[in-house]
C-alpha cells in the first residue's frame, strides 16, 4: 500500500534518489527547490508503509511563452517521473501522474501538459499514449544528452476528459447488458 500525497521541502532529498535510482537524467537539489518553492501544488511523493519515499513527479508551468500574447495557452510539464523498480507495476506513476495533471488543471488554469519521453522507453511511452492518452506533438532530435531523440508528448484535458467519458459510458453499458444476462439466467 502506497500514499500519494503533496511533496514538502524535507522530500526533495529522497526525491533526487529516487530520481538517481531510476532515471539516467539527474537535476541537482537547487532544481528541485526551485520547482518547490514555484510550484508546490505540482510535486507529488508516493510512500510506503514506513513512509520511505518510492515516487515521485516533478511538474511545472511553463514560462516561456509570452503570457499577454492573444494566442497563449496556459499548460504544464511533466519535468521528472520515477517509481522504484521494487514497487512498478502497482499503478503509482498513473496515480502520481494524475494528481499532478488535476492539480495543474483545477488551480493552475492549464489547458494541457506536456513532457518528453526516450523514443527507447517503451514501458513510459505505453504509460503516457496508452494510460494517460498523451499524443506525440513532435519527435526532438538529440534531446537527451547522450544525443537520443525524444518524443514531445501532450495530454489536452478537455479530450481526455471526453475519453474518460466514453470509456465510463461503454463500461455502463457492459454493466447494464450483464446484469440483464444475469436476470435472464436466474429467471
Amino acid at each position: 500500500m502506497v500514499n500519494i500525497r503533496m511533496a514538502t521541502v524535507q522530500d526533495l532529498i529522497e526525491m533526487q534518489q529516487c530520481n538517481l535510482w531510476c532515471l539516467p537524467e539527474n537535476y541537482q537539489m537547487k532544481y528541485y527547490f526551485y520547482h518547490q518553492l514555484t510550484w508546490p501544488q505540482l510535486l507529488w511523493v508516493a510512500e510506503d508503509f514506513d513512509g520511505r519515499i518510492v515516487g515521485y513527479v516533478l511538474a511545472k508551468m511553463e514560462e516561456n511563452d509570452d503570457q499577454t500574447a492573444p494566442d497563449y495557452v496556459p499548460h504544464g510539464h511533466i519535468t521528472s517521473l520515477a517509481v522504484l523498480r521494487t514497487h512498478r507495476k502497482r499503478g503509482i506513476a498513473t496515480m502520481l501522474m494524475r494528481r499532478a495533471q488535476l492539480e495543474m488543471e483545477q488551480v493552475m488554469g492549464a489547458k494541457y501538459v506536456s513532457l518528453h519521453v526516450r523514443k527507447s522507453n517503451r514501458a513510459a511511452f505505453h504509460l503516457y499514449s496508452e494510460t494517460l492518452a498523451y499524443e506525440i506533438n513532435d519527435i526532438e532530435r538529440g534531446y537527451y544528452a547522450d544525443g537520443e531523440d525524444a518524443y514531445d508528448m501532450r495530454c489536452t484535458f478537455e479530450k481526455h476528459r471526453e475519453r474518460e467519458a466514453a470509456e465510463n459510458a461503454a463500461a455502463a453499458a457492459v454493466a447494464e447488458v450483464t446484469e440483464g444476462v444475469g436476470a435472464l439466467v436466474t429467471a
